[in-house]
């Protein structure tokens, strides 16, 4: 049997386990599937009548897609966080979550491609961002440089699972001389994605909010607290529904990587607020929007607080070893953390940075329902093939689903 009819044969026992579940899996899946059908819609109206029925503008142009673009970029460069101590440090209590963590990468990477695609108005237009064919000047563009990393981010997440995926549903040991080196190689990139994209920001002279050296750092940190707080969340979920352990060790673990990011990133936001308000310049009348208003518009003020004190509860949570080690008060400190990044480098990132305008005008931004609908489809969508995948790759993973040479079916 050639590698491609077993690559062929793994796909369809594989869809055949995304497929079958008890009656919560069939619901969950079914809300995903109305939501991003509910996105579709919202899009459609998108295409048809343009992106004046979103909240941006000439005054704002980037807005709760590229917001969440951001976010799920830090999410998806998670996964090393995980890679890391697994494949280099040979660490067996993160072997159990790296599936997960890379699966979520995969997710994370797609609806980041997919946000950047609805910001541009129209898949249409997607061929500009494909160095030497569109029309960005590439390589000094660095949205240009941000496409080509995500994509070689996603096919070194989607290449290395599938390699070892292939090799367990033949019964076969993956081989490390194979896997490797795209495993050191994906440890570099996913520093690499975020780092780009931080540079994408701090790049634009017009822009002071984003004039930052210490903007990349800040989001390497925020990623490894946000990232893995969620695939914490995920695992104990997997855990409690399907046959895949994960022990509380390594849930531990991965709490200590949250607990040192997080700590890194108030102490970064420490600096940057000391930067903004120590000694005011005209530079600094973003940030004075963000956490004090300007000329009576405060739009912001509650999400920026609220993602503030979020972060410094959460942040104290994990600190505290006992409140830790308890599940219920790491979740709680986990949600806390996932919402106020969220909100951090979203409404506290992307917007204030356009306000005030290069004329000193204050013009405020609000998502729309259709910019709000098809954000939601896109989210239903991560969630749905992170799901699938999951759901496929688990009976692979514990040796429950194996090619059956004889007949050339699974068992």
């Amino acid at each position: 049997m050639t590698q491609i009819g077993i690559f062929f044969n793994m796909v369809k026992d594989g869809i055949r386990a995304a497929t079958q579940g008890n009656k919560a899996y069939h619901i969950w899946m079914a809300v995903l599937t109305f939501l991003m059908l509910l996105g579709a819609y919202c899009y459609f109206l998108q295409l048809e009548h343009g992106l004046k029925i979103t909240g941006m503008s000439d005054r704002v142009s980037w807005g709760l897609y590229i917001s969440n673009f951001t976010f799920l970029v830090g999410v998806a460069a998670a996964a090393v966080m995980l890679v890391l101590p697994t494949y280099v440090l040979k660490d067996i209590d993160f072997s159990r979550a790296v599936l997960i963590g890379e699966g979520l990468a995969v997710a994370a990477l797609i609806m980041c491609l997919a946000f950047v695609t609805v910001d541009l108005g129209g898949p249409a237009r997607a061929w500009h961002l494909i160095p030497g064919i569109g029309r960005f000047n590439w390589p000094n563009s660095m949205l240009a440089w941000d496409v080509i990393v995500l994509n070689g981010y996603l096919f070194i997440n989607l290449t290395i699972p599938l390699y070892i995926l292939i090799c367990k549903y033949q019964g076969k040991e993956p081989k490390k001389s194979i896997y490797l080196p795209g495993v050191f190689l994906s440890v570099f990139w996913a520093v690499g994605i975020h780092m780009v994209t931080a540079f994408l920001y701090a790049g634009l002279p017009a822009r002071p909010f984003w004039n930052n050296s210490l903007l990349g750092p800040r989001f390497l940190a925020s990623a490894f607290a946000a990232g893995p707080a969620l695939i914490i969340l995920a695992l104990q979920v997997i855990n409690r529904y399907s046959s895949y352990t994960i022990k509380a060790k390594t849930l531990r673990k991965i709490s200590l990587v949250v607990t040192v990011a997080a700590q890194v990133n108030l102490i970064m936001l420490g600096s940057e607020l000391f930067k903004e308000f120590y000694a005011e310049t005209h530079h600094s009348s973003s940030a004075i929007y963000l956490f004090f208003g300007l000329e009576g518009k405060n739009a912001l003020m509650p999400w920026i607080y609220s993602s503030l004190a979020m972060n410094i509860v959460a942040t104290i949570i994990l600190t505290v070893h006992t409140l830790r080690n308890d599940l219920k008060w790491l979740n709680f400190a986990c949600v806390l953390l996932f919402v106020a990044i969220w909100i951090e480098k979203g409404m506290g990132l992307i917007i204030p940075g356009f306000i005030p305008g290069p004329w000193g005008e204050i013009v405020e931004y609000l998502p729309t329902l259709p910019e709000v609908g098809v954000t939601i489809g896109v989210w239903a969508m991560g969630l749905f093939i992170f799901t699938v995948l999951v759901k496929a790759a688990i009976p692979i993973e514990t040796g429950r689903l194996r090619l059956n040479r004889a007949t050339q079916k699974s068992v």
